[in-house]
């Protein structure tokens, strides 16, 4: 059965209430769908690659873009043809940890961990499948200069995201990571199976441990902030591979496991949940 369209005056076409507000919608959606893909690729991707990542058609892609760029959520390099996230999306993501009541303490927590055991101490929050970074603090001999708040990574291959999802029971976890995990290194756990037997050890010990999933040459340990149930945020230490001895294992994930349970009870004492 053929539907007949009406037409305005000027040649276009009428749009019903209904039908304006699902273009909206989906005009929407593929805007946030567009600075997820600029904010998550390591370099600028131009509209070509744009498209292929998220099969959008061109015309409409190219308006969306020029529009975030006039807007100052996407900048453009020299030449104009690869685009990432601009000025005004870092003004976002800095509203989120200004107004995030937990993350104050959290930095105290912090800072008194990297006092006490040396080493490079996060903050991050789980993402569905991934963990944010909210916070960091860099170990005072740290040759690093690129932080990692504001960055996302698969929760399967931190320890920050094992102790988060050895929150969750098995369907939980099953439900929320994908298909297929994928590999970062050598010793990323990429069978559901062994990855839930992981989960249970961290489920018995009550801290996650990993080395060389995420990164080589890092080991890191975690545990969860118990202010909510299930956990949704954890406190982890980063350091070399090769001093993750047993000895001092155990003595940093002692020392986080304080620091956690102290940080989860100042939270609730202030009525944050």
């Amino acid at each position: 059965m053929t539907v007949n369209t009406p037409e305005a005056p000027n040649g276009t076409v009428d749009m019903s209430p209904a039908q304006s507000d699902v273009a909206t919608v989906k005009s929407a959606e593929r805007t946030v769908r567009i600075l997820e893909a600029l904010a998550a690729s390591p370099t600028r991707l131009t509209l070509s690659e744009l498209q292929e990542r998220l099969g959008y058609p061109r015309s409409s892609l190219h308006a969306l873009v020029r529009t975030l760029r006039e807007l100052k959520w996407v900048e453009a390099d020299e030449g104009g043809s690869a685009f990432g996230v601009g000025p005004h999306a870092l003004l976002a993501g800095t509203a989120y940890l200004d107004r995030d009541p937990a993350l104050p303490y959290a930095l105290d927590a912090l800072e008194d961990l990297r006092a006490e055991i040396g080493f490079t101490v996060h903050f991050a929050r789980r993402d569905e499948a991934y963990v944010l970074y909210l916070a960091s603090r860099e170990s005072r001999d740290s040759i690093r200069v690129i932080s990692r708040v504001g960055r996302r990574l698969p929760a399967h291959i931190t320890a920050l995201g094992q102790a988060l999802l050895a929150e969750l029971t098995t369907g939980e976890v099953d439900a929320v990571l994908p298909r297929k995990l994928a590999a970062f290194t050598e010793e990323t756990i990429t069978d559901r199976d062994l990855l839930h037997a992981e989960l249970a050890e961290v489920r018995d010990r009550g801290w996650g441990l990993e080395v060389e999933q995420g990164t080589e040459g890092i080991a890191c340990i975690s545990a969860p902030v118990p202010y909510r149930i299930p956990a949704t945020d954890a406190i982890s230490c980063s350091m070399p591979a090769d001093a993750a001895t047993f000895e001092r294992v155990e003595t940093v994930s002692k020392a986080v496991v304080a620091h956690t349970t102290a940080l989860a009870a100042t939270l609730r004492r202030h009525g944050i949940r």
